[in-house]
C-alpha cells in the first residue's frame, strides 16, 4: 500500500520550507460572527425573544496564497435589542468570507425577531405572540415564535448554530437552537448557541449549546437573563418579569493551516496540533503566510 501519510508529511515540510516554489498555505477556516441580544426592558406581563446565533461558516482545503494580507473582522455582540455584528476573511486571492450577525431577540409583543445568522426569538405579551426571525442558509437557524395566553407572554428562543430556536409554550419560554461543534483547534468545541427566551410569568428558556445565554423573568420574576459567550456568536438570553434581555457573545475566527504565518497583527493566539499551525483571533487583525 502506498505510503500516503509519508507524502503528506513530506509535502507540509515542503511547504514550511522556503524553498517551496508556490508559496502557498493549506488552509481549514471557522468564522462565526457576533450573537444577536435578546429582547429588551422588563415588563411584568411580557416575554422577550431570545437573540440568534451569529452566522456560523467553515470549510478545510482552501488554497491561499502566501505573502498576501489577509483581513480578519471579528464581530461584536449585539447589545440589548440589536443584531450582532458580521465576522469575515477578505484579501487578495480569496473571495471573502463574511458571515452574518444573529438576529436580536424581539422586545415588542406581536412582533417577531430579528433576521440574521439565526434568527432572534419573537415577543409575547397579552396583546398577541410574534414569530422568530429568519436565519441565513448555510450559517444558521429560524428564531422560534412566541406564546400569550391573553394574560402574559413568553418569548421564543433564538436560533443555533445546528438547530431553530425553539417555540414558546403555554408553560414555558422557548429554549435556544443548539450550536455546532469543531475540532479545528484539535479539541472539540460547540459554538453559536441560540438565547432562551424570557417570560412575563412562567418558565424561562434556557441558552442552547455553544455559549447561548439564559432567558429572564418568570413568576416571581427573580431569574435574570444571562449574556451570550465571547468568543463563541452566542445570543443573549430575552428578558422578562422584572428583568431585561442581555447582549450577545462577540465572535471568533479560527485558521488552521499547514504553514507558519510570517506575520500576524491583532494579537492572535498560536498553537499547534501535530504539524498544523493555528491561529485564534478574538478580535480583528491581519494574517500572511
Amino acid at each position: 500500500m502506498p505510503n500516503y501519510q509519508g507524502v503528506w508529511d513530506l509535502a507540509t515540510q515542503m511547504q514550511n520550507s522556503a524553498d517551496w516554489p508556490v508559496n502557498e498555505a493549506i488552509v481549514e477556516y471557522l468564522v462565526i460572527a457576533g450573537g444577536g441580544g435578546g429582547g429588551g426592558t422588563a415588563s411584568s406581563t411580557q416575554g422577550h425573544g431570545g437573540g440568534g446565533a451569529g452566522g456560523y461558516l467553515t470549510a478545510s482545503d482552501q488554497t491561499w496564497p502566501g505573502g498576501t494580507t489577509f483581513t480578519i473582522t471579528v464581530g461584536a455582540g449585539g447589545g440589548i435589542d440589536t443584531n450582532g455584528s458580521n465576522s469575515s476573511i477578505s484579501g487578495t486571492g480569496i473571495t471573502t468570507i463574511t458571515a452574518t450577525g444573529g438576529g436580536l431577540g424581539s422586545n415588542v409583543r406581536t412582533s417577531p425577531g430579528g433576521d440574521g445568522g439565526s434568527g432572534g426569538g419573537g415577543s409575547a405579551g397579552s396583546a398577541g405572540a410574534g414569530v422568530g426571525g429568519s436565519g441565513t442558509v448555510g450559517q444558521g437557524n429560524d428564531g422560534g415564535d412566541a406564546h400569550t395566553d391573553g394574560n402574559a407572554g413568553r418569548g421564543g428562543g433564538g436560533g443555533g448554530a445546528s438547530a431553530a430556536g425553539g417555540n414558546a409554550t403555554a408553560v414555558d419560554a422557548g429554549n435556544g437552537g443548539d450550536g455546532l461543534s469543531s475540532s479545528i483547534t484539535g479539541s472539540a468545541v460547540t459554538r453559536a448557541g441560540g438565547g432562551g427566551g424570557g417570560a412575563g410569568l412562567q418558565g424561562t428558556g434556557s441558552g442552547g449549546s455553544g455559549g447561548g445565554g439564559d432567558g429572564g423573568g418568570g413568576t416571581s420574576g427573580t431569574t435574570p437573563s444571562t449574556a451570550g459567550t465571547a468568543n463563541t456568536g452566542g445570543g443573549g438570553g430575552g428578558g422578562g418579569n422584572l428583568n431585561n434581555g442581555s447582549s450577545g457573545g462577540s465572535g471568533v475566527v479560527i485558521l488552521r493551516s499547514t504553514r507558519q504565518a510570517s506575520s500576524t497583527t491583532g494579537s492572535p493566539t498560536e498553537t499547534t496540533d501535530g504539524s498544523f499551525y493555528i491561529y485564534t483571533f478574538t478580535g480583528s487583525g491581519t494574517i500572511v503566510y
